[in-house]
């Protein structure tokens, strides 16, 4: 099917035309049309969690423009804050000029970990474990034959020592197991469950933790860009000064945690707005970037943006992505279904990829901003909506006031109040 993910004036169509595109786009039928409006029903929620008393609700949203490998793309997005979508839809319509984004990722491995405390001989027992490789993968393969069958299951093993003043000499190992097209959380667990007897049997230790970790390092997406000057608009030089702004300012992040910290948290704005509406763990995907920000014993950036020698901006990012389209929420949860839809993702690599692209384009976003027009004057004209709503202002009057808001410079929830009260005395 030819189709562009480039929608020019989206957001300034109705809700039930914008509804209609989507639906367009991914052939949604009308039930699946309806869950987009209704979202999680209170019988669903109380079979998901405990003690359930309601449900929380949040914005889903549209990102439009994206060209990912050469493949158009909408982009499910679940997020309260202003201006997130409405900015990586723009670096998205940018990046097309470039070309789009281009991804790769390695292949979904997995590790579960088992800590064994008390070895009497720690370079016997780690070369026993060694030996026994072959036995320990069979016993960890038992379980979950769906995986197996599409290649996936456990693949290796690898020890580690780890010395501790309060509990002495531990040894850590580590199965590394490829989950495919699941998260994997819980067959991680149940193998690392499953070893753990075989695992004290050869080092005459005894098994602790039996987890898996979510510092999925052997699990890693990529995404890059490249946008030629002529993309940031009002000519040729102002378009290399802003490139050199965006440059400058990921150097203050590579250098300084204080800004590194917000800067990794703009990238994260992108992604996790992604994976919350595709069902998958947010706090488990930004554990792993926030620790692989620091991978080499100091957090610094997430991305990397240079100029090219011809001019462009060049834009990199990796990190940890551990997702999955089976399984979990991303089946029990209906939004989360109808957003895999959209998306339309063949596998849970693609998934990944298609996440850290945005996060790319919302690090872009965020920077760009910065860099040349200040992060206010944007983001605060979408802030202003909010403030509307928190000050009582009604469906039909939030646009005005936000207006109103704008052009006073004063966005603030009183300066609201005082808006919607003189309109009403005057209506």
């Amino acid at each position: 099917m030819n189709r562009s993910s480039r929608i020019p004036g989206f957001y300034k169509k109705s809700i039930e035309e914008r509804v209609k595109a989507v639906a367009d786009w991914a052939g949604l039928s009308p039930e699946e049309q309806a869950i987009l409006r209704q979202g999680l029903g209170l019988a669903q929620a109380d079979k998901m969690i405990e003690n359930v008393v309601g449900v929380f609700s949040l914005p889903l949203g549209i990102g439009v423009n994206f060209l990912i490998n050469g493949r158009d793309y909408l982009i499910p997005m679940v997020v309260e804050e202003p201006s997130v979508v409405a900015a990586v839809s723009n670096v998205a319509r940018m990046a097309r000029e470039g070309g789009g984004f281009q991804t790769g990722s390695t292949e979904p491995l997995m590790i579960a970990q088992v800590q064994l405390l008390d070895v009497p001989d720690i370079e016997k027992a780690a070369e026993a474990i060694r030996s026994a490789r072959d036995e320990l993968l069979a016993i960890a393969n038992q379980f979950h034959p769906t995986i197996q069958r599409l290649g996936g299951g456990a693949k290796d093993v690898a020890v580690r020592v780890i010395e501790d003043t309060s509990v002495g000499t531990m040894l850590i190992v580590h199965l590394i197991y490829d989950t495919r097209d699941a998260m994997g959380a819980n067959a991680l667990n149940t193998a690392a469950e499953a070893i753990a007897p075989k695992l004290e049997s050869l080092t005459g230790g005894r098994a602790l933790l039996r987890i898996l970790s979510n510092y999925s390092t052997l699990r890693r997406a990529w995404a890059r860009v490249r946008i030629p000057p002529s993309a940031f608009g009002e000519g040729e030089t102002k378009g290399k000064a802003v490139i050199r702004g965006i440059v400058a300012a990921n150097a203050f992040a590579e250098a300084d945690v204080y800004r590194a910290v917000t800067h990794n948290k703009g990238i994260m704005n992108g992604i996790d707005a992604v994976v919350m509406a595709t069902g998958n763990d947010w706090r488990a995907v930004e554990a792993a970037a926030h620790a692989y920000a620091a991978k080499d014993g100091r957090y610094r950036s997430l991305t990397e943006w240079r100029e090219s020698e011809d001019g462009s901006l060049e834009g990199y990012l990796e990190l940890p992505m551990a997702l999955g389209i089976v399984g979990g929420a991303t089946r029990s949860h209906p939004q989360a279904r109808v957003a895999l839809k959209i998306l339309g993702v063949r596998s849970a690599q693609e998934l990944a990829e298609v996440v850290v692209a945005v996060g790319l384009a919302q690090n872009l976003a965020a920077i760009r901003a910065l860099a040349d027009e200040g992060i206010q004057k944007g983001h605060m004209s979408l802030h202003a909506r909010q403030l509307a709503l928190a000050a009582g202002a009604r469906d039909d009057e939030v646009d005005a006031v936000a207006e109103r808001l704008v052009q006073s410079g004063q966005i603030r929830e009183e300066t609201a109040r005082e808006i919607i009260a003189e309109m009403r005395a005057r209506n």
